[in-house]
C-alpha cells in the first residue's frame, strides 16, 4: 500500500479523496491554487503546496508544477479526482516517466476510451452496441454538412477529447449545421485544447443510463450496477438516482454485461464508468462514452452496494486485487444525489460565488451523507466549477429516499451566496419525478418552462 498521495484536485472531491486515503493510513497531500489557500482540502490534507495562481491552466491543470508537489513531498502516487487532469493521457505519460502511480487506467487505455471516436472503434470491436454516427474526426464544417447528410437529421455534435457537456451542439437542420459546429469547435480548443468533433445520430428522448465498472490487475472486473443520469440542464447533470426505474432486471444484467465487457475488451484497471443511452422507444441501448475517472454521482451507487470506490480505486492502483467478486454485489434500496451550485436559477443559474457568512448541513438519521467542501466564513472563488456540495439520501425504496431528500433539501441553509437548493426542492416534488416519469426531455423541455413561469 501507498504510504503518501498527492491529490491533484480540490473542492468536495479532494476531500472525498483525503477522508478515504486517511481511513486507509496513507499520508495525503493536497495542492492548491493562490485562490485556495484556505480551502477545505488545504487545511484538511496532512501536507499542502501551492502550486500557482488562481487560473486553472496555472495551477490545477500546470503537469509540471502537480508532478514537482510530488516529488518534493516524497509522494508515490497522484490520484486526480474528476475534471483537471483526470483524464489527460500525457499527464498519465509523465507520472510514469517519473515512477509516480497515476491513480487511474494506463495512458494507453485512456487514449482508446478517452478519445470518443476510438472508443466507439473499440466498443464495435467488443461488440457493444453503439449510436450510429461517423467513422472519425471531424475537422471542418464542410465535412461535417456531409457526414450529417449521410446520417440524417437531428445529429448531435460532440467534442472528441473531452467531456463534462463541453463542445457538444444539437443541430436539426442544415442551415443550423455551420455555426453550431464552429461555436462547439471554439468551446473544444479551450476546454480541451482540440477542436476535432465527431457526429451522431440523435437518441431522443432516452435514458442517459451509466454503469460504474471496478478492474484490477489480476483481470477481475466487476459491475456495481447502474445510475439513472437523465435530469440534465444543457448536457450537465443535475440529479441522479441508483437504481434505475427505467429499466427491468433483464435489461439491467444485459447492460452490466455490456459495460464488463467493454472494459475488459482494453484491459481497463481501476474505476471507470460506461455511459449508456436508452431509446425510450425501441428499448435498444447504445454506448455512448466512457469517463476513465471516478464520477461525481459515485456516493449514489456506493449507498446502494456498500462498496467505497474511492478505497478501490487505491487499493487496486497499489497492486491489490479487488475486495469484491460480481456475486458479491447486491443492490439494496435506492439513493439519490443532489448537486448543490453557487449560482441563481432565478437569473439563468447565474453564477454566484462569494462569502459563506453561515451554512448549515442536513444531518441526522439514517442513510444521509453530505460531500462539501464549504464552511462558515469561506469565500468561494469566481474561477471554478459552481458546485459546492453533493446532498446523498439512501432509502428502503424509492419513495423512502425521494421523502429523506426533501427533508434534507428543506434543512439546507446558506447565509451570503445563492444556491440552487430551493430548485432542487421543486424538482425532487415534482410529480413526473416522484412517479419516475422522466427522461433526457423532461428538465428543458417540461420542469424548466414551468419553473421560470411559477416564478415570474
Amino acid at each position: 500500500m501507498f504510504h503518501k498521495i498527492l491529490i491533484a484536485n480540490r473542492g468536495e472531491i479532494a476531500v472525498r479523496i483525503i477522508r478515504a486515503a486517511r481511513e486507509l493510513g496513507i499520508t495525503t497531500v493536497a495542492v492548491y491554487s493562490e485562490a485556495d489557500k484556505t480551502a477545505l482540502h488545504t487545511l484538511l490534507a496532512d501536507e499542502s503546496i501551492c502550486i500557482g495562481p488562481a487560473k486553472s491552466t496555472e495551477s490545477y491543470l500546470n503537469m509540471n508544477s502537480v508532478l514537482s508537489a510530488a516529488i518534493v513531498t516524497g509522494a508515490q502516487a497522484i490520484h486526480p479526482g474528476f475534471g483537471f487532469l483526470s483524464e489527460n493521457p500525457k499527464f498519465v505519460t509523465m507520472c510514469e516517466e517519473m515512477n509516480i502511480k497515476f491513480i487511474g487506467p494506463s495512458a494507453l487505455v485512456m487514449n482508446k476510451m478517452g478519445d470518443k471516436i476510438n472508443a466507439r472503434k473499440e466498443m464495435i470491436k467488443a461488440g457493444v452496441p453503439v449510436i450510429p454516427g461517423s467513422k472519425g474526426e471531424i475537422i471542418s464544417a464542410e465535412d461535417a454538412l456531409k457526414e450529417a447528410n449521410r446520417i440524417g437529421y437531428p445529429v448531435m455534435l460532440k467534442a472528441a477529447a473531452g467531456g463534462g457537456g463541453k463542445g457538444i451542439r444539437k443541430v436539426s437542420t442544415k442551415e443550423e449545421l455551420v455555426p453550431a459546429f464552429e461555436s462547439a469547435s471554439q468551446e473544444a480548443i479551450a476546454a480541451f485544447g482540440n477542436g476535432a468533433m465527431y457526429m451522431e445520430k440523435v437518441v431522443y428522448p432516452a435514458h442517459h443510463i451509466e454503469v460504474q465498472i471496478l478492474a484490477d490487475r489480476f483481470g477481475n472486473t466487476i459491475h456495481l450496477g447502474e445510475r439513472e443520469c437523465s435530469l440534465q440542464r444543457h448536457n450537465q447533470k443535475v440529479l441522479e438516482e441508483s437504481p434505475s426505474i427505467a429499466i427491468g432486471e433483464a435489461l439491467r444484467q444485459k447492460m452490466g454485461d455490456a459495460a464488463v465487457r467493454a472494459a475488459k475488451s482494453v484491459g481497463y484497471e481501476g474505476a471507470g464508468t460506461i455511459e449508456f443511452l436508452l431509446d425510450s422507444q425501441s428499448g435498444n441501448f447504445y454506448f455512448m462514452e466512457m469517463n476513465t475517472r471516478i464520477q461525481v454521482e459515485h456516493p449514489v451507487t456506493e449507498f446502494v452496494t456498500g462498496v467505497d470506490i474511492v478505497k478501490e480505486q487505491i487499493k487496486v492502483a497499489a497492486g491489490q486485487a479487488l475486495s469484491h467478486q460480481q456475486e458479491d454485489i447486491v443492490i439494496k434500496g435506492h439513493a439519490i444525489e443532489c448537486r448543490i451550485n453557487a449560482e441563481n436559477p432565478e437569473f439563468n443559474f447565474a453564477p454566484s460565488p462569494g462569502k459563506i457568512n453561515d451554512i448549515h448541513l442536513p444531518s441526522g438519521g439514517v442513510g444521509l451523507r453530505v460531500d462539501s467542501a464549504v464552511y462558515s466564513g469561506y469565500t468561494i472563488p469566481p474561477y471554478y466549477d459552481s458546485m459546492i456540495a453533493k446532498i446523498i439520501v439512501h432509502g428502503e425504496n424509492r419513495f423512502d429516499a425521494l421523502m429523506k431528500m426533501q427533508r434534507a433539501l428543506y434543512e439546507f441553509e446558506i447565509d451570503g451566496i445563492q444556491t440552487n437548493s430551493d430548485f432542487q426542492f421543486d424538482l425532487i416534488s415534482d410529480p413526473n419525478v416522484i412517479a419516475g416519469d422522466y427522461d433526457t426531455s423532461f428538465l428543458m423541455e417540461t420542469f424548466l418552462p414551468n419553473y421560470k413561469k411559477d416564478k415570474e
